[in-house]
């Protein structure tokens, strides 16, 4: 029997487990355990400013108002500014699909297509092929600076870290011993989760599990209809709320509606095309009525974002899509660059590696914007069941459930995209790299308090505008 592609190189168990012993030897465990800048370390504000450059300038401000609110909101923005930090520093070589972007509020419930709710990571705007302990150190760390915010000790901040960083380990070594597609079809589904974390739960614990599923199922494509639609006289529309919410007719009242029926009908054409055959057919049902830029997360403030209403039946039978910019990854530039023309596709290819079930609808396309610039967008559908966790109302146990949940998330993802084997024997049987997780987490988080002030201090000096809203 030939191997898949020519090109293939299949080693035995005991070889993967060899490359991943042999990457200590030029980035040992315990390098993973600190972080200090270096007296050439760049500037932050300066890579925040660089990515500004390319976003909507009216927006920009508010990407700074939120970044500034706490620096675990900082942080939540500032992927940029971490990417370059790692990868200033050796690497274990032991490559797979990063989400680029693996801090906490990114792992949540999502509905699957068959309607069943499943934790996953939900954000895949920086994905891209990199060393695994990039994610697992940008997910620790969150923890350790989530735990600061909700004023833990440094002990119980130290033990989420922990949490984190062993689940995603132990995990890990399950995939190691697991059969290629029994790797591949692991889904952390809510039954497993509840299964997971019984022994674990107290009962206020699972009141409040069973409380975030239930709320998860609520959070439908109808709920979002109510909220961001209103009845006119020309039908079913979406609400103005500017800046937050600006319908496209607002943003383009100098042209006709024929013309920008026609600009709409265009992307979404473009859009339709990258969907197999019968999710087109699927969207041939639905008609697009309206179009508006939405601001969205904290990161992504000024990136060029909207939301797509298209009804089916009648005005009652809504499908809600959100198409967002997708830009050069932040990772781009510490890995030397990606293979995709389209950065949308990009987003979309390293979405369905790494997540076990994605959105029917989840698809790319290439416009030119208002502006007359080209871009690349990603597609998916807005709010489909996505249960949405709230740190700062955690406890230090529950939080540390939730560590454990999401390191163990990050695992499969990877175990998908890498070789479980090698990262495995590379992480080993002991707590040597937990421990080390902990020291670079609560080094970093200093860092990043360190970039919050150094953003404050730039927007009371004047050079950069900060809005609250």
């Amino acid at each position: 029997m030939t191997a898949p592609n020519s090109l293939t190189v299949f080693l035995s168990p005991a070889e993967r487990a060899a490359l991943g012993t042999g990457a200590r030897a030029h980035a040992p465990r315990s390098s993973h355990g600190f972080f200090e800048a270096g007296r050439e370390r760049f500037d932050p504000v300066e890579v925040i400013e660089g990515q500004s450059a390319t976003r909507v300038p009216e927006l920009v401000p508010i990407r700074y108002g939120r970044m500034l609110e706490s620096p675990f909101r900082f942080y939540r923005g500032a992927a940029s500014i971490m990417a370059a930090d790692l990868g200033a520093v050796p690497n274990t070589g032991l490559r797979v699909q990063l989400c680029g972007d693996a801090h906490l509020l990114n792992f949540r419930l999502l509905a699957s297509p068959e309607r069943h709710l499943v934790f996953d990571i939900n954000d895949f705007d920086e994905t891209l092929p990199g060393p695994f302990e990039w994610d697992v150190k940008r997910l620790a760390t969150s923890f350790a600076i989530a735990g600061r915010a909700n004023g833990f000790s440094r002990k119980e901040q130290n033990v989420l870290v922990r949490t984190c960083a062993r689940a995603y380990r132990e995990r890990m070594r399950e995939f190691a011993g697991m059969r290629t597609l029994d790797v591949w079809y692991a889904q952390d589904d809510a039954d497993h989760l509840r299964a997971l974390l019984a022994s674990s739960m107290d009962k206020k614990a699972r009141r409040r599990t069973a409380r975030a599923t239930a709320q998860a199922r609520t959070r439908t494509h109808l709920q979002a209809f109510a909220k961001l639609t209103r009845s006119t006289p020309e039908g079913r529309r979406i609400a103005a709320d500017p800046p937050l919410i600006t319908p496209l007719r607002d943003l383009l009242a100098d042209t006709t509606d024929n013309q920008q029926e026609k600009e709409l009908q265009a992307v979404l054409e473009g859009y339709a095309r990258t969907l197999p055959s019968e999710r087109r057919h699927l969207l041939r049902h639905f008609r697009l009525v309206d179009m508006a830029r939405k601001v969205v997360g904290v990161g992504s403030v000024g990136t060029r974002c909207w939301i797509v209403l298209l009804l089916g039946r009648d005005d009652d039978d809504p499908l809600l899509l959100q198409a967002k910019e997708a830009q050069p990854s932040v990772l781009s530039a510490q890995t030397g660059g990606d293979r995709y023309d389209n950065q949308g596709r990009r987003v979309v290819s390293g979405q369905r590696l790494i997540q076990t079930t994605s959105d029917i609808f989840l698809g790319w396309t290439h416009v030119v914007g208002l502006d007359g610039n080209e871009r690349d967008f990603y597609v998916r559908q807005l709010r489909d069941w996505k249960g949405i966790a709230r740190p700062e109302t955690m406890d230090p146990g529950l939080l540390g459930l939730f560590a454990r949940l999401c390191g163990s998330s990050l695992a499969r993802a990877h175990a998908r995209s890498g070789d479980p084997i090698a990262i495995a024997a590379y992480l080993g049987s002991g707590n040597r790299f937990d421990r080390a997780l902990t020291e670079f987490a609560q080094s970093y988080a200093d860092q990043n308090e360190r970039d919050f002030e150094a953003l404050a201090a730039a927007v009371r000096s004047g050079r950069v505008t900060a809005e609250n809203l």
